[in-house]
């Protein structure tokens, strides 16, 4: 019978990966319960954006795929980026029309 394919990477860094998800995932409790003003939204979008990396390089093997993955990959955060950037402008804006000018 044939073999089986390794599976890249070793346990230590799957492990190393899972404890920082954890820590970030703490950071991410820690976020919602400080009052940081304007920048709550901010950095726990950050945190978030950390986690995702971090799945999508270790745990669906993009690190250790083609470059075809990759792209396709970079591709699709490039959009998450966009759309992100959408709505925090959209978000930033809405205090402007709480109170509209008098005609």
């Amino acid at each position: 019978m044939g073999e089986r394919p390794k599976a890249p990477g070793s346990t230590g860094i799957y492990l190393r990966v899972y404890a920082a998800l954890i820590v970030l995932a703490a950071a991410t409790t820690a976020i919602a319960y400080v009052n940081l003003g304007r920048f709550s939204t901010i950095a726990a979008l950050m945190v978030a954006t950390v986690k995702t990396v971090l799945v999508v390089l270790y745990f669906m093997h993009v690190r250790f795929s083609s470059g075809t993955v990759r792209l396709f990959a970079g591709a699709g955060f490039f959009f998450l980026l966009i759309l992100l950037a959408l709505t925090m402008g959209d978000v930033v804006t809405r205090p402007w029309l709480e109170n509209p000018v008098p005609r």
